[in-house]
Order: C-alpha cells, then sequence, then structure tokens
C-alpha cells in the first residue's frame, strides 16, 4: 500500500486495524470449503479504500461506533460479492494480479461464495437492528445490478450516448462508494441532510473515478503507461470513446464500431481505435469532465465540519483521480 493511501488514513487508522479481524469474522464459516475460499480472498484484497470512505464520513459527522464497523463490514462484503459474481459474468480468470474464484473453482461454487458473502453482510444489519444501513446497502446492490445489465444490453448495439454512460457508471460504480459515505454518516447521525450530503459526495467521487479508471484503458506515457484496450476487447463504451465517435464522421465512426464488433481480439485493429480516440480529443474531454467532477465533490466537502477527516476525504478522492494504476 502506498505511503500516500498510509497518510489518508491516519485519523482513523487504529479503526481501520480493528477492521481488519471484525471483517475475517464475518466471513467465517464452519464448511471446510467455504472457509478455505474466504481465508483465499482475504488474502487477496485490495487497499480497502472503500471501509475508509466509510470510516472517514463517520469520522467527520461524529464518533466512530460500533455500528460504523458493522456498515464498513457489510458494504464491504457487499463488494467483494460483486466482484466475485462480476468475474463469472465477464468469464474472467484474474482479478488483481491472482487467480478469481471461477478459475480455481468454477463457475457454480463462485456464484454461491458470493450469495454467501452478500448475504452475511444483510445478516450482519439485520441481527443488529441496522435497518437505516440495509436501506442504504439495498439500493446500492439494486442499482449496481441494474447499471450492470444495462452496459451488458448496450454493450451488444455499441449505440449508447453520454447521458446512457453516466446512467450506467452512477449505477454500477458511483452507487456502491454513495453507500459507503452515506452507511458511514448514518452509523453516527440520523440528520437526513447530513447523510444526503455524504451519498452526493460519494456519487461525484464515484464517476470521477470511473472516468479514471476509462483513462487507464488508453493511457499516455507521462500519466499512465501503455494502454491496455481491455474495455475496447470487452466491448464497453467508455467516455473518451463515446466522445470522439460523437465527433466523428459518419464513415469513421462505422469503421471503428466495426473493429470493436468484429476485430476487437487484435492488437493491431485495438490500437487503431486507441490512436482515433487520441487524435479526437477522447482523453483530454475526458480528464476535463473527471475534474469537473472532482471539483463538484470537493465543494459538496464544504458544506461538512472542517476536520482532520475531512481534510483525508479530500485527500483520497485526489488520490482516486490521480492514482497510476
Amino acid at each position: 500500500m502506498s505511503k500516500k493511501v498510509d497518510e489518508i488514513k491516519r485519523p482513523v487508522e487504529q479503526h481501520m486495524q480493528a477492521f481488519e479481524q471484525k471483517f475475517k469474522d464475518a466471513m467465517k464459516s464452519t464448511v471446510p470449503l467455504l472457509d478455505k475460499i474466504t481465508n483465499y480472498i482475504i488474502k487477496r484484497k485490495g487497499k480497502q479504500i472503500r471501509p475508509m470512505f466509510v470510516f472517514l464520513s463517520a469520522q467527520v459527522s461524529g464518533e466512530i461506533n460500533d455500528s460504523t464497523h458493522r456498515a464498513a463490514a457489510l458494504i464491504e462484503l457487499l463488494h467483494t460479492a460483486s466482484l466475485v459474481h462480476d468475474d463469472v459474468v465477464d468469464d474472467s480468470n484474474e482479478r488483481r494480479g491472482f487467480f478469481s474464484l471461477n478459475a480455481l473453482w468454477k463457475n457454480k461454487i463462485a456464484v454461491l461464495v458470493g450469495d454467501f458473502l452478500l448475504t452475511n453482510g444483510l445478516s450482519l444489519a439485520l441481527e443488529n437492528d441496522d435497518f437505516h444501513l440495509l436501506k442504504i446497502a439495498n439500493d446500492a446492490v439494486r442499482e449496481m445490478s441494474e447499471g450492470e445489465l444495462l452496459q451488458i444490453e448496450k454493450a451488444r448495439r455499441l449505440d449508447i450516448s453520454e447521458a446512457v454512460y453516466f446512467d450506467i457508471i452512477t449505477k454500477k460504480t458511483a452507487a456502491l462508494l454513495a453507500a459507503c459515505c452515506a452507511a458511514g454518516a448514518a452509523s453516527v447521525t440520523s440528520d437526513k441532510q447530513t447523510i444526503a450530503l455524504f451519498k452526493e459526495f460519494g456519487i461525484l467521487t464515484g464517476i470521477a473515478f470511473q472516468i479514471k479508471d476509462d483513462l487507464f484503458d488508453f493511457g499516455t506515457e507521462e500519466d499512465i503507461g501503455k494502454p491496455t484496450g481491455i474495455d475496447i476487447k470487452e466491448k464497453k463504451m467508455t467516455l473518451p470513446l463515446i466522445y470522439a465517435l460523437n465527433n466523428s464522421t459518419w464513415l469513421e465512426k462505422r469503421k471503428i464500431i466495426n473493429i470493436i464488433k468484429n476485430h476487437n481480439e487484435e492488437s493491431e485493429e485495438v490500437m487503431k481505435v486507441i490512436q482515433f480516440v487520441i487524435e479526437k480529443g477522447g482523453l483530454r474531454y475526458a480528464v476535463q469532465v473527471m475534474q469537473e467532477y472532482r471539483d463538484r465533490a470537493l465543494s459538496v466537502l464544504q458544506n461538512l465540519p472542517d476536520n482532520d477527516a475531512r481534510k483525508s476525504l479530500e485527500q483520497l478522492l485526489i488520490y482516486a483521480i490521480e492514482r497510476k494504476k
């Protein structure tokens, strides 16, 4: 984990350390196979940015308590379940440089493990009467499912507009980050206006976060490194590509869509799409829009108490859109 992330989490560091053990406990099972798989998941966990958003949001508005820890575990269990299910849906064999669950244990077991994680998170909230947290999480899961299905539907026709793109990423990516921030706030205050502000901050941050991910697909020498073209190979319509297509001739558009539909596994053809997007100013446009969402998110934070946790949230937002991978 980078020094920057360590610095950002300092106001809630003790809580993040305690969370590690509580999260492990929330994943335990009496079924040996399940326990083996959940241990594998724990060993390959990422930076745990989402629990950090939960704890920092809570600390801005009040005192972190047991409900905050349950909120963080609930969100992280839902997030982990969604990643397991995503790998099955995408037929992906790798996640964060490790084999995915479906690669090691096949789809049937991966789906069931995802279900186990999801229900464990819901049970955690139900057993402690955290119905306000359950509602936040439930709304997020519903929106994530809708966003994924909308993306699959649109990928078939490649007729996506900017409006539809923002609808997809608001549901698919931003909804979970909004749930992190809203659940963190809701664990320490019942003030609806404060919770709504945190939700808005999470949505704006999540959108900026996703646009950054879009940019990774194209790469630039000074910023992101070599282009990957993974989204193009998966026929995902990203903001730079949508902008480029909207600012091209009918013939150019037809040629690029043909490559994405029929030649998306050929590296040379994918590079043609990447070059097309760069030449049409797609990357410049996406960076500009990402920065606009960053600024809007920062302005929402100005309405909240000024303390170390709020400063860390600001830094976490900036880190999310300036990261190199």
